[in-house]
């Protein structure tokens, strides 16, 4: 097959931990023909989408994935984004949506993870908060406005005394923060900066009893969890991202976990989001995570496995099945359809 990542900067790769590159060693360890890109070098020529790539030489594929990284060797290439197989959204947020606009015209002809349909409803933590949920069951109650005054009063009259603040397009654990209801003169000051002059988003949330010990990711394939781990937070932080200075450790599935998965699962496979993280606390669901989803690594390390194969298996499959007409032809949606339920 021919494979294109979507990607961030090859030079800001963490080769020891990085999800995307373990997904593109795999890809390039099975033959397939790789090549990289970033959503600013995806381009238009005489009314066709092409890319400006780097194309991965082929040769023997070093086990050692780090090692990989620093010896991989390139060849320049412009290619047209309808002769590839596959496409890996795995840019980082924002999403760019100019980006989506060329691959619309491929979509067609390429299946693309997560599907663009998909990454325009689910890029940001809305759409968590719009899931069907009527007795928040699975996912807590939230607010999202950039209206002061109303969030100041969802504050007031909430039955809590502590709740979640934190921007609708941040990542990484950015700009999570816990405020207290009796410290209402500093959330005013707190909304301002957040909403600022551009007039952005902000989540008000139900804190989650428990949060305090970190949260769960889970990666979701094709609508069922293929591996977790949890991520107990930095002493005095209420943040349990990696990257915010969490620790991940080894982690069972719960049953109320589980439950979670196989409510939301089906509703993420006919919205075209085939691999995804969800961030779970006390089996409520606080974030689905759909550009770049990472944890492939760490989880791999923590139970002896390599997730990789998995999401690249299902690939090859949904192209195989396109290819042999199990489907529609062009509809990728259908063939995973059929071949799940």
């Amino acid at each position: 097959m021919k494979i294109c990542f979507v990607m961030y900067p090859w030079d800001k790769v963490e080769a020891e931990n990085d999800s995307t590159l373990r997904l593109i060693h795999e890809a390039a360890s099975r033959g397939h023909t790789v090549a990289i890109t970033t959503p600013s070098n995806l381009t238009m020529r005489d009314s066709m989408a092409i890319a400006f790539c780097n194309v991965l030489k082929k040769g023997d594929v070093s086990n050692n994935i780090p090692s990989f990284y620093r010896k991989a060797e390139f060849n320049k290439a412009e290619l047209p984004l309808a002769g590839f197989d596959v496409i890996f959204m795995r840019a980082n947020p924002p999403l760019d949506t100019m980006a989506l606009n060329f691959l619309d015209s491929v979509r067609e002809h390429t299946f693309i993870i997560n599907d663009i349909d998909g990454l325009r409803v689910a890029n940001n933590k809305l759409y968590t908060a719009s899931l069907p949920d009527p007795n928040h069951e699975f996912i807590p109650a939230t607010h999202v406005s950039k209206n002061r005054e109303y969030l100041e009063r969802v504050l007031d009259e909430s039955t809590q005394e502590r709740m979640i603040l934190k921007p609708l397009n941040g990542y990484g654990g950015k700009g999570v923060i816990l405020v207290e209801k009796s410290a209402k003169s500093s959330v005013k000051s707190l909304l301002d900066f957040y909403i600022g002059d551009d007039e952005n988003y902000v989540i008000l949330q139900d804190y989650i009893e428990g949060a305090e010990q970190g949260d769960v990711r889970i990666l979701v394939l094709n609508g069922e969890p293929i591996g977790a781990m949890r991520r107990v937070p930095a002493e005095g932080d209420v943040r349990s991202n990696i990257h915010a200075g969490g620790r991940e450790v080894k982690h069972t599935l719960t049953e109320p976990e589980l439950d979670l998965c196989k409510h939301i699962g089906p509703k993420l496979v006919r919205d075209g989001l085939y691999f995804v993280g969800l961030d779970v606390i006390n089996g409520k669901l606080v974030e689905v995570n759909v550009l770049s989803p990472g944890g492939i690594t760490r989880i791999n390390r923590l139970n002896r496995v390599k997730l990789q194969r998995n999401v690249l298996d299902f690939a090859e499959s949904v192209v195989m099945a396109k290819e042999i007409g199990i489907a529609r032809k062009n509809d990728f949606r259908k063939v995973i359809a059929d071949a799940a339920y």
